[in-house]
Formats: structure tokens, sequence, C-alpha cells
């Protein structure tokens, strides 16, 4: 076994000031001191300030300054790691609470903080601009702030509203309740996304529509729920309720309602937050298609595309599975009327 080094004491250091104070040669205090002449010399010429005198108190602090910095592990040091992070960072658009809990899923041996990932976006790895590929895309990091705005009555006729939604769907402790909005482009053109996504599995359905009128918007909505009520089990339907806001193009929801066979509800006015799965996937969708693009743009190849990959990344509310793979559990748990198993539709 090789000589293990020990690190020179306070009192050590003492006695080579005391000792140099005296003239001896750096081996004749090594021979004292029972250390190699290499230590000492190295010690008299990195613990002092350039030009100034060796003192043995502030050669203590200077190697204890050096020490903490050199046990700091820096962030992303493992290589392995770094390019999972930068892979799934810019390739995927993954946020970095996303990035942390799958690491250790697709990769056992490998594990990361997702505060260590917001450290290095923020610190070391400012100069390369990572902030971009976050969701929010913030050049600092923002404390999260809430407001409260009163209640207002619907202007949906005959509008159930949001308080007598099951409990069920509230906690989100039963699939099959969705919420559903619109995603529009610029004012001078009529096509839109509708966008729809189950709250306990965040599975999400997109669909162009050519104009925000009432009667295209439940057309669209009722056509691609109606593919999911297939899935039952004697009263058990997949599709249980629907939440939306007070948007004219919600006008028609009684006959969505009878479509379908349930409720529609809708949140207060100007409480986007009430529908914020929603919320939350359209502003993800926003990083593909941004605010301000025409939805025409984009041919519905590219918007199934897009449907896949919202399906098909982790997410943190799901224990790091995906959308799909969540969603898939649930309606398999019924029997498909014409169908053995079911498989995710897609957009039509």
């Amino acid at each position: 076994m090789g000589i293990q080094y020990k690190q020179l004491t306070l009192e050590e250091r003492e006695r080579i000031y005391a000792l140099k104070e005296q003239r001896k040669s750096f081996r004749e205090i090594a021979k004292m001191l029972d250390r190699n002449h290499r230590t000492i010399a190295r010690e008299y010429g990195r613990n002092r300030y350039a030009g100034q005198e060796y003192i043995a108190c502030k050669a203590q602090r200077i190697s204890e300054h050096r020490s903490v910095g050199q046990r700091r592990k820096a962030p992303l040091k493992n290589v392995e790691t770094f390019l999972y992070v930068r892979e799934k960072l810019r390739g995927n658009n993954w946020s970095p609470e996303r990035i942390a809990g799958r690491i250790s899923i697709e990769c056992p041996q490998l594990s990361i903080s997702c505060e260590t990932i917001y450290q290095y976006i923020y610190g070391k790895g400012k100069r390369y601009k990572l902030n971009r590929y976050l969701t929010r895309g913030h050049k600092r990091r923002r404390e999260k702030t809430g407001r409260t705005v009163q209640k207002a009555a619907s202007r949906i006729p005959e509008a159930i509203m949001i308080d007598k939604r099951s409990t069920k769907a509230n906690n989100r402790t039963q699939a099959g309740h969705f919420e559903t909005d619109l995603m529009e482009g610029p004012r001078s053109t009529k096509t839109a996304l509708s966008v729809t996504v189950e709250r306990k599995t965040r599975y999400t359905i997109i669909s162009k529509i050519q104009n925000k009128k009432a009667e295209t918007k439940a057309k669209v909505l009722t056509m691609r729920l109606k593919t999911l009520q297939f899935l039952s089990k004697s009263n058990k339907p997949i599709v249980r309720s629907i939440t939306s806001d007070n948007g004219s193009e919600n006008t028609n929801h009684k006959e969505v309602s009878e479509a379908l066979g349930v409720e529609m509800y809708f949140c207060y006015p100007y409480h986007s937050w009430e529908k914020g799965t929603v919320e939350n996937r359209i502003g993800v969708i926003r990083r593909y298609i941004p605010k301000g693009t025409t939805v025409n743009k984009y041919s519905e190849d590219q918007l199934q595309h897009l449907e896949q990959k919202l399906n098909t990344t982790p997410m943190k509310c799901l224990n790091y599975q995906t959308p799909e793979e969540v969603f898939l559990k649930e309606v398999n748990r019924y029997k498909f009327k014409h169908y053995k198993k079911y498989t995710c539709c897609t957009s039509t």
C-alpha cells in the first residue's frame, strides 16, 4: 500500500514559520516534522500571499478555502449525465424536473436533481443560453406569484358551473374527465386548434378546426371524444365529463353533452386556472407553434406528430411515466366493444 498523504495542521504550519525565521532549510524543517522536503517547499510557496512573508494562520485559511473548492463537485461533471441532460433539454425540450425524474428510469446508474440543472443553466452554463430551451425561456429565475379575481356569472346559456363537478374529477382520482379550449392564431385568421386534455392522465388530443364557430367546435370535439366512448364496461364510460371556458365556440354545449351522454361544466369568467390542465398543455404547444403563428402553416401529419410527442413525453406528475402509458393503463381496464385491446387514437 502506498503512502497516504496527510494535510498539514495549524500546529505544523506554526512550527514551519518559527523554523523558517531561524533560517532553517526546507530539508532541515522536513526532518524535524517527519515530512517530505517537497511538502514543506510547496506549503511555503502556495499558502502565502504574493510578495508577503509566510504566516501560519493565514496559510491555514488559504488551505481551507482551497479544500472547500476542491471538494465541491462541478454541476453535470459526469459525462454521461451531461450528454443526457443536453440531449433532452435541447432535442426534446424537456424541463429540468422531467429530466431529473426520467434519468433514473432510462439510466438507473445515473442521477441528478432538477435544482442542479437549474443552477447550471443560470450559472456556469449561462453563456450557452440554455434558458431558451425552457418552457418560458426566462433569462432569470422568477418567483411564482398569484392573484385573486372575483367570480362573475357565465355568459353561456344553461351553463353548469364548475362548482358542481364531481370530487373525483377535481381530485384527479378518476380518469375520463376532460378539459377543452381553443388555441387561436392571429386575429386575421379563422383557423385554430381545439386542444382537449384528460385531467388524470394528461392525455392530449389536438384537432385543427377551420373556423371558431360553435357548430365546428362541437362537431370536432364530439368526433374525437366519441372514439374514446367505444371503451365502456357496464355503466362506466371512458368520457365522463368535459370542462370548458365561456368562449362563444362553446355555445352548442348541449349538443355535445347529448351526443356523448356526459355533462359539460364551465369555469367562471376570468378564472382560467380552473381549467389549468389544458392551459398548461397549450403553453407547451406554444413552444412548437409560437403565438402569432397561423395554424394553416401546419399539416395534419405535423399536428398528429406533435400530439404524439406530447403524449410520449414523461411528466413529473405521472411519476415520470408518459401520458400515453398512463392513459392506456386506464382505458384497458374496460372491455373494448369491437376490439380486444385499445390503442391511442390519432387525428382525423
